[in-house]
């Protein structure tokens, strides 16, 4: 039977929440310590289940960790690659976490051969490897496809190329830079991603000796060096997390003091259009104060690359606009298949219309509690808020989903003032 969380609403939000450090800029992270005879030290990495299930396929390479809780919420991650002996990412790991497929580009440029299953992760879509896969093909690898897994090989090394993806990606771009940290000559990746995680790895890594220049734009340069070294590297924090609480805030009535870096700039397109909802946003001490104006108004919203509205966000944003006071509208452009909380929303009284990747969402006075189900990370932290704001007890199933990308739910919410129960 797996783990359920209770809320008894309403509820109202009120303190401050200490944000985690970036699950998606801890993944790549811990993957670029495949890249060096050296060890790497990790801090503010946070306790997630997709933390774990990547230092369990570090591990089955042949990396040695050790970890130190500097608290409940913050770790610091030593990791030690120079007895890797094992380059078969198998099925039984990756299949956890789509993410998994980070290590490849750190083990065909290290070592010029690996085996990665193809992997798995949350039903929100085909999600392809493709452009992972073309990108190191682009850099000299030969590449085959063949029972569930990812054959790679470079025997004579990787060599510098110039790479222009097709649409932008996120995984695809880390995956390929980090591939041509130690390739031979210059990598120039154009339509690159741009987001904050994708900045942190690259820093991270010119720590460690790299050289790479333009991250944060569309144009990355990457000029191959011979080898790297130990670095301690700080992750960055949770934005994701970060507006998540915001919207907390927001669906409950109440104020929260979000804790840990300059969410203005992780979060632009998001505090704008929170502001437009009637959120206000008042710039504190290492962090932000999100407060309710006791209205929220409707907004339309398109999912698109940084800095444009994260697509991480959108199934917490429409829990909010469900209590909106009128007419909102969705366009996901970034994954198919990701309006699966839109049933369980339902569930509990909001009035959603769905076409293809379209949602209208048609204010409604209030919610309802009730038995609803997590079908994915996102839609999980979005029924939770829901349940913040509906009348009487929701049940939410699945929240193994949760923990892949929250930790410390409970405590966290607890320090607010929010009563949750977490059941078997």
């Amino acid at each position: 039977m797996t783990a359920k969380i209770e809320i008894v609403g309403p509820q109202r939000i009120n303190g401050t929440v200490h944000i985690s450090g970036a699950k998606n800029a801890a993944l790549p992270l811990l993957a670029a310590s495949l890249l060096s005879d050296d060890s790497l030290t990790l801090k503010n990495v946070s306790p997630l289940v997709d933390v774990k299930t990547m230092l369990n396929l570090l591990e089955e390479l042949g990396a040695v960790p050790h970890i130190t809780s500097d608290s409940l919420d913050f770790q610091t991650i030593s990791l030690k690659t120079d007895s890797i002996d094992n380059f078969t990412a198998p099925y039984e790991i990756v299949k956890k976490m789509r993410a998994s497929i980070l290590i490849l580009g750190p083990l065909l440029s290290r070592f010029g051969m690996c085996m990665v299953s193809l992997p798995g992760g949350c039903s929100i879509g085909v999600r392809p490897i493709d452009l992972h896969l073309k990108g190191m093909q682009a850099l000299g690898a030969n590449v085959d496809l063949r029972d569930g897994y990812v054959h790679a090989s470079a025997p004579h090394g990787l060599k510098g190329a110039e790479i222009d993806f097709p649409i932008v990606t996120v995984t695809g771009t880390e995956n390929v830079m980090m591939a041509a940290v130690l390739a031979s000559g210059t990598t120039v990746l154009k339509n690159a991603a741009r987001e904050p995680e994708i900045v942190d790895l690259a820093n991270c890594l010119n720590k460690m000796g790299a050289d790479i220049s333009g991250h944060g734009t569309s144009t990355i340069v990457i000029n191959g060096v011979n080898s790297l070294h130990h670095t301690e590297h700080s992750v960055i924090p949770d934005r994701i997390e970060a507006g998540t609480y915001a919207i907390a805030a927001g669906i409950t009535n109440g104020c929260v003091n979000l804790i840990g870096g300059d969410f203005r700039s992780l979060l632009p397109s998001f505090v704008e259009k929170m502001e437009q909802v009637g959120l206000i946003f008042t710039d504190i001490d290492n962090g932000l104060r999100v407060e309710s104006s006791g209205h929220i108004a409707p907004v339309d919203i398109q999912t698109e690359s940084y800095p444009g509205f994260p697509t991480d966000l959108q199934a917490q944003t429409m829990a909010l606009l469900c209590l909106a006071d009128g007419e909102s509208n969705i366009q996901e452009n970034i994954w198919e298949n990701r309006f699966m909380h839109v049933a369980e929303l339902s569930r509990m009284g909001a009035n959603i219309e769905i076409h293809n990747a379209h949602a209208k969402i048609i204010g409604v006075n209030g919610l309802k509690g009730a038995p609803v189900m997590a079908t994915d990370l996102r839609a999980s932290s979005s029924l939770v808020l829901s349940a913040l704001a509906a009348n009487g007890k929701t049940v939410i199933d699945r929240v193994y989903h949760l923990d892949r990308g929250y930790s410390c739910v409970k405590e966290k919410l607890a320090g607010c003032g929010v009563v949750i129960d977490r059941i078997q």
